[in-house]
């Protein structure tokens, strides 16, 4: 073909839009985005699912209640391998998860396994001796009871508890770490070394899950944190002075997540500090902000989401509650102290703290977890293995206590919750990127679904952007995500919520989608509502704005149910219709599926157990994202 044909036709497309040069192409058309949709893409595109909170037996209290598995065997469940529980019974995940944190305790730390397998310096100690011959002899449960009340009281020997510094305490340790190194493998599974940190002073749950961003070379240069003193403290503010040491000797990272603050009795977020009696500070707000991150916002002793005395107009409020009293049930609950117990609630307290202090010390993203004692991160209702391996499937744990208190007050084992996973948003599945994405609160919590859920917040998000099966780019393009500020508010507009969310892919469908928004009033009231922004099926809300139920396919007998109701996707763009953008506010997700069997149906059903009155058999499985907060503009 001549030449001069060749660069006519060359300039007609270019004229015509039909043929474009190179990006970067020096004095020609502008730059446009390429022909994939996914190309050159930097935000996260999936959600990846874990638990950061599962015991071993290196736990003293998961051992001394039978716990035989260790973080190996962990790990190896939660990558999908089939392992034998601790009670001799086969068992796997239905899907293996993308990452766990083995969190022992660290008081007491490899303790039990040091019993159990007669350590000479155990067998040398007349205390330890006992408990080793009261095991060996079948009398563990026994022993078990009287190790925890022992160590409670202080009144273990010297001789046998390991402490920081021993070789014990540190040979337990560098297992743990080990046992993470050989379990990791970037892209496919993340294995996070961590521990919990257990402030229990008074019975009052203050436990901290501590999670590294790093591996073992930094690891090994410390020990974990207790809360024995000398060498440790009880005070949230030491262990975020410990935090900082080890970043500062390591050049390391290191995040903690509060948890089960229903069982704390009015201490987990405080006004008033427990440890000093006086108002928090600037200090602590600061320091708080900084190493809590996020917050365990359901687990297996209940969900901590909100309670009906705080969120009386809140229909779904009243969820797995746990409210008799604080860890070992020495205290009984009073309704004054919910307020200092419940994610809802700091939230809005939260709102105070920012105005009075400068800092939000209650500004955490969500996510669950297990806290299982069994070493299996069991969260499915078909497949709960229970709180503890005393509680691992077996005929007698509906109607056996799962705790007593000399009171007479006593939490049943029915009340145990197959609760939940942890959800992050992370470009990919390693240490770092999940770290990173804890640490900007990308992340929300799930009762045990993996249901996959987007929360963005902005100001320009209008209907035709959910005409897309990529809400995620123009969520980023025009918003921040769940985790996210808003800034102050353009003139004459108010803040827009693009929000989706996908049912597991083997689970059941969705209910709804709420908004629940909290906020500040001019006159220093705090305030909430909830608001259903999509549901499925024709429903409408009737004149006072209740959506009727979604109704209930639950066969209760056979433990099944049917997807014949509900939807599989749920999308909307909702915008505040109650805004003042001179006033501090957040919001957050809540995403609910249909009814389904609760643990307990599936329990009644493989045992051919008569129905427990007063135990349900059915449940409602959720999703809480974390928070996208609005403040004003100074």
């Amino acid at each position: 073909m001549p030449i001069v044909i060749i660069r006519n036709l060359l300039l007609s497309l270019l004229l015509s839009g039909g043929l474009a040069l190179p990006i970067g192409a020096a004095g020609e058309q502008p730059e446009q985005p390429p022909y994939s949709p996914y190309a050159n893409r930097t935000e996260p595109t999936r959600p990846f699912f874990g638990d950061t909170h599962l015991h071993t037996s290196f736990s003293m209290d998961a051992g001394a209640f039978g716990a035989r598995l260790g973080p190996r065997d962990a790990y190896r469940f939660a990558r999908g391998e089939q392992v034998t529980s601790s009670t001799g019974q086969p068992v796997r995940l239905a899907r293996p998860l993308d990452f766990l944190v083995v969190a022992d305790h660290s008081d007491g730390f490899g303790f039990f396994p040091m019993i159990l397998g007669g350590a000479p310096e155990v067998l040398a100690d007349a205390q330890g001796r006992k408990w080793y011959d009261m095991i060996q002899s079948g009398r563990g449960p026994e022993a078990a009871v009287d190790i925890i009340v022992n160590f409670g009281k202080g009144t273990i020997s010297e001789a046998i508890l390991p402490v920081p510094g021993t070789a014990a305490y540190r040979g337990a340790w560098q297992e743990t770490i080990d046992a993470a190194e050989q379990a990791n493998d970037p892209g496919r599974f993340t294995a996070f070394i961590g521990y919990e940190w257990t402030s229990n002073t008074g019975g009052n749950n203050l436990h901290r899950n501590v999670i590294f961003r790093d591996d073992a070379s930094r690891a090994r240069q410390i020990e974990p944190y207790t809360t024995m003193k000398p060498l440790g403290s009880d005070d949230p503010r030491d262990l975020w002075k410990w935090m900082e040491a080890y970043e500062e000797k390591t050049g390391g990272q290191v995040l903690a997540i509060a948890h089960n603050g229903n069982l704390s009795n009015g201490r987990m977020f405080p006004t008033i500090e427990s440890f000093t009696g006086k108002p928090i500070d600037r200090g602590y707000a600061e320091a708080r902000a900084k190493w809590e991150r996020l917050y365990e916002a359901t687990q297996m002793k209940g969900d901590g989401e909100t309670h009906p005395l705080l969120s009386p107009n809140d229909e779904f409020a009243d969820y797995e509650t746990w409210d008799k009293g604080n860890l070992d049930l020495s205290e009984a609950k009073q309704d004054s102290m919910l307020e200092f117990e419940y994610a809802r609630a700091a939230l809005k307290n939260g709102l105070v703290h920012e105005q009075q202090l400068g800092t939000n010390p209650y500004k955490f993203g969500m996510i669950g977890s297990t806290d299982s004692h069994t070493g299996l991160a069991t969260a499915d209702e078909d497949n709960f293995f229970g709180k503890t391996s005393a509680h691992e499937p077996n005929p007698e744990r509906l109607s056996h206590p799962f705790i007593t208190s000399p009171s007479g007050t006593v939490i049943m084992g029915w009340e145990m919750v197959a609760s939940g996973y942890a959800a992050v948003w992370a470009s990919e599945n390693t240490r770092e990127a999940l770290w990173d994405a804890m640490e900007r609160k990308e992340t929300y919590a799930t009762t045990g679904p993996r249901m996959i859920v987007r929360f963005f917040g902005g100001f320009d998000f209008e209907p035709k952007d959910l005409e897309t099966h990529s809400p995620a780019s123009i969520g980023y393009a025009k918003g921040v995500p769940m985790g996210g500020d808003l800034p102050g508010a353009p003139k004459g507009k108010s803040p827009s919520f693009l929000v989706a969310a996908l049912k597991d892919p083997i689970g059941a469908n969705l209910d709804r989608i709420q908004v629940i928004k909290g906020w500040l009033a001019a006159d220093g009231s705090l305030h909430e509502k909830v608001y259903d922004v999509a549901w499925s099926g024709d429903r409408k809300p009737d004149a006072a704005g209740k959506l009727p139920a979604v109704g209930d396919t639950v066969d209760v007998a056979n433990a099944t149910w049917t997807n014949t109701i509900g939807d599989r996707e749920l999308m909307r763009i909702w915008q505040d219709p109650d805004f003042d953008p001179s006033r501090r506010a957040f919001y957050y997700a809540r995403v609910i599926e249909i009814p389904t069997p609760r643990w307990t149906a599936q329990d009644v059903r493989y045992f051919g157990l008569d129905t427990p009155e007063g135990v349900p058999m059915t449940t409602q499985d959720r999703a809480y994202t974390s928070p996208i907060w609005y403040s004003p503009r100074e």
